[in-house]
């Protein structure tokens, strides 16, 4: 009842969003569809656009216990993936040898095997996104792209100042958090925050132009590209 309730909501969400796209509105990203729709649909857009807010309640809360518990007392999660490994371990053998004399039958350990689809469905995901990775190292080491060079520096440089205010457990929770509060905000608030972005980008763009026009078109470089 719950689940048809949430995604009566979700489609008439989405029927009454996509109808904005039908306009030659400026939409962030490009996006082309609703949040909804971006996020993928089903269950899971509903529980990171908190349509579902017990199962969002849930997995916020049960990602804060674990950062909470790591960063409290200092764990770390190879250690408690041993120390679990070893207890489950432990209770199982000393099970499978107790139930010969206590007359009870031994658990029933369920033969578990990755299937031969998933791991290649994973690993063509990962290969298209690796090769693209490398096509973009590969035309910055070309230098003939300036633009895609100072781009891709200047993101790295700002990933390795927020890598060095955070540790990569306190990183990745802020990134957990995002996914929670984010897509819902601009969910809420989509009209203004595209319209912002709109404004942001012809800025860009013209400041762009004139350093393009100042600075990159001095530079040297053979075969630079420009929009």
């Amino acid at each position: 009842m719950d689940d048809k309730f949430h995604d009566s909501d979700s489609d008439s969400d989405d029927a009454k969003l996509s109808s904005s796209f039908k306009n030659n509105v400026y939409r962030l990203f490009g996006r082309e569809q609703p949040v909804h729709k971006v996020l993928g649909g089903g269950k899971h857009a509903d529980i990171l656009l908190w349509r579902n807010r017990r199962s969002s309640g849930i997995a916020v809360g049960a990602g804060t216990a674990l950062w909470l518990f790591f960063e409290l007392l200092e764990y770390h999660l190879i250690t408690l993936l041993c120390h679990l490994l070893i207890v489950s371990l432990a209770a199982l053998f000393l099970w499978s040898n107790a139930s010969i004399f206590i007359h009870k039958s031994p658990l029933h350990i369920p033969h578990i095997a990755i299937p031969e689809e998933c791991i290649v469905e994973i690993a063509s995901a990962l290969r298209i996104e690796i090769n693209r990775a490398f096509l973009v190292l590969r035309e910055i080491g070309t230098g003939r792209d300036l633009k895609k060079f100072l781009s891709v520096t200047g993101g790295l440089w700002f990933i390795s100042v927020i890598g060095n205010w955070f540790n990569f457990l306190t990183l990745f929770y802020l990134g957990f958090l995002s996914l929670f509060t984010l897509p819902l905000l601009y969910e809420k608030y989509e009209d203004q925050v595209d319209a912002f972005g709109e404004k942001a980008m012809i800025e860009i763009k013209k400041q762009y132009a004139v350093f393009d026009a100042k600075v990159l078109s001095q530079i040297p470089i053979a075969g630079l590209k420009k929009d």
